[in-house]
């Protein structure tokens, strides 16, 4: 017979909670491509057999329900109503399952019901959504509202997505200038959409502006892109060998190569706002 203490060398651990990796897609600007990306990427990483989630988090006009031709019969707005209850379990009954296997839940149907999702909300539905999926791709509103910035300080990496245009990189610019107060720059990768375009500025320049060595380039393929949006499919589904679709690939490779599961953590962070105006205060020698 054991004694107590071999049975308590013999009884069983709880597991170790482990959670998926959290992408942030971000713009400075509308229009750049963001919405097209979270998919194509999501699509990419889902064909190398790991679990991928998207979350719409574009809370007033997401369009990813669009982009991959989804009706989806919940939205985080029915989650919310039921947020007391919710678990990593019940969750999977609110996400839309697309053909490729990517989940998604999708943004409220109408604008004003964006009112309704708190940060304490989206904490808990991306938490649960982690625990759930490998990687979970969020496709943030434009710029630089509460949700984006908290979504992107949660992050694991922060996908900057930038073009040619002047008004792009200048929106741009500010943005990662801003990502560096946070300092949340070492987990940001610029992403120059549409590189070989006609334009004054090469996409060598552009990456020279913005102050950044290693982009990733995606290039120029508005009929492949726009058909894909319009019709509801990934290009990574149905142009798998295009230049564009081949830049995803590459792109969810080199996501995956450094990839590391962390433990589940839930660290008190400081606002957006105090963080701001604290290293305003000490670059300006104000600061007590």
């Amino acid at each position: 017979m054991e004694n107590t203490d071999e049975l308590q060398i013999h009884e069983k651990k709880p597991a170790k909670m482990k959670r998926g990796e959290l992408i942030a897609v971000c713009s400075a600007k509308g229009g750049i491509g963001r919405t097209v990306l979270t998919v194509n990427l999501a699509g990419a990483l889902v064909k190398k057999n790991i679990t991928v989630a998207i979350l719409d988090g574009d809370f007033q006009f997401g369009d990813i329900g669009l982009a991959m031709d989804l009706k989806s019969s919940f939205t985080i707005k029915e989650v919310i109503e039921g947020i007391s209850t919710l678990d990593e379990h019940s969750l999977a009954g609110y996400m839309s399952r697309h053909e490729s296997g990517v989940k998604v839940m999708a943004a409220p149907d109408r604008p004003e019901y964006a009112d309704l999702v708190t940060k304490e909300s989206v904490d808990k539905v991306l938490d649960l959504m982690l625990l759930n999926y490998d990687y979970v791709v969020v496709d943030t509103s434009v710029g630089l509202n509460d949700h984006t910035v908290h979504i992107a300080e949660k992050a694991d990496q922060i996908m900057v997505m930038a073009n040619l245009e002047m008004t792009a990189l200048k929106n741009t610019k500010l943005m990662l200038e801003t990502f560096d107060i946070l300092e949340l720059r070492n987990k940001v990768t610029l992403v120059v959409n549409r590189a070989n375009m006609e334009s004054v500025i090469q996409a060598e320049d552009a990456a020279r502006i913005l102050g950044y060595e290693d982009p990733v380039y995606i290039p120029n393929d508005f009929q492949v892109c726009s058909q894909s949006l319009n019709i509801g499919i990934p290009f990574v589904i149905n142009h798998g060998k295009t230049d564009v679709a081949k830049a995803i690939f590459k792109m969810a490779e080199r996501i995956t190569s450094r990839r590391e599961i962390t433990m589940f953590k839930e660290p008190a962070k400081p606002s957006f706002l105090s963080k701001l105006i604290g290293k305003k205060r000490m670059k300006g020698g104000t600061a007590q």
